[in-house]
């Protein structure tokens, strides 16, 4: 029986996985394949200690690049993601540098007691990249990582690395392997937007870069939110808001020098802006370390609420919790009154 409240329900376009799964890039945006499967088979190739490792997600983690690249050097766990991280830190120990990939959920939800007291702990050189971080599926609470970052800036002895764009993601790869220890990266994978490349931009592990500057408003952000960031601050150059964008891509160690700098330029609107929960991210790290240095600009933050989210189609997902650029430009513009 059909209720007054599926009326039109026909009319609508049906919700497809592929809308729930679907790139983040913008229709007729740059993007690169797989950028962190390919970066790591680069790498593999100059250092013959990398490995790969996955939990039954190789294909879509990217890591599949690397399988078909280096099987003898790719280890295949099983839907086991203690077992993973476990034998990441193993492999470590006898001096082998392994990329372990899964979902962002499952390491930071799953496995978090491994990676902490096998990894973390014993300041293993594993480096975890994982998939789906944020609002990036709109599989529901299950598949969506809102909190991972809260999770890992916590955790002793972890670098943590939140990137923007495939520009990004290829050369962080290397970064994350000559520093010494462990190190979470969130990724973007399959067809992933090209951004920073046109702002001359280079990854270096622990700094924050001013991409464009304005006199109104500071966004201060890191990975997708960036992308939104700099569409939103074009944007709003129509309405003569002139925005700046201070791109932040390791959460932890923070860049307190870049960011103190950049929020005590008197009289414009702080916005940190991040695809993760209000609490415990970018947001309430860049709020704590201007308090403690006693700069007080006018500050917000833009973020993912304290909440289960939905499920859904990602665009209209992105809109109804804020992290769109349409949203973005509203908030900013109400903000400003």
């Amino acid at each position: 029986m059909t209720g007054a409240g599926d009326r039109g329900q026909h009319d609508r376009p049906r919700l497809t996985t592929s809308a729930m799964i679907a790139s983040i890039a913008a229709e007729g945006q740059r993007t690169m394949a797989a950028p962190f499967g390919h970066a790591l088979v680069a790498l593999a190739q100059e250092d013959p200690s990398i490995l790969g490792m996955t939990a039954d997600l190789g294909k879509y983690t990217d890591l599949h690049v690397f399988a078909q690249a280096f099987p003898e050097r790719h280890y295949q766990m099983g839907m086991a993601e203690q077992l993973l991280f476990g034998a990441a830190s193993g492999l470590a120990a006898e001096g082998f540098t392994p990329f372990a990939t899964t979902y962002a959920v499952f390491a930071s939800r799953r496995a978090y007691d491994f990676i902490h007291q096998t990894i973390a702990e014993e300041e293993r050189n594993v480096k975890i990249a994982c998939a789906l971080p944020g609002l990036t599926s709109g599989y529901g609470p299950s598949h969506q990582a809102t909190e991972d970052l809260a999770l890992f800036r916590a955790m002793p002895n972890m670098v943590v690395i939140d990137p923007c764009d495939a520009h990004e993601i290829a050369q962080a790869v290397p970064a994350m392997a000559q520093h010494r220890g462990p190190v979470y990266m969130r990724l973007l994978r399959g067809q992933v937007p090209l951004v920073l490349d046109e702002y001359g931009y280079s990854f270096e592990l622990g700094k924050a870069k001013l991409l464009r500057d304005g006199a109104d408003v500071l966004f201060v952000s890191s990975g997708i939110m960036t992308m939104r960031a700099l569409e939103a601050a074009t944007a709003l150059a129509a309405d003569r808001v002139d925005c700046g964008v201070l791109h932040v891509a390791t959460i932890k160690p923070l860049d307190e020098a870049a960011i103190l700098a950049a929020c005590a330029r008197p009289g414009r609107l702080v916005v940190v802006a991040e695809n993760h929960s209000v609490h415990g991210g970018l947001g309430e790290a860049v709020a704590g370390l201007l308090m403690r240095a006693g700069v007080h600009p006018a500050f917000r933050m833009v973020g993912l609420p304290d909440a289960f989210l939905a499920a859904g189609a990602l665009p209209t997902l992105h809109d109804r919790y804020g992290i769109s650029t349409n949203a973005l430009c509203a908030r900013v513009k109400t903000w400003l009154g």
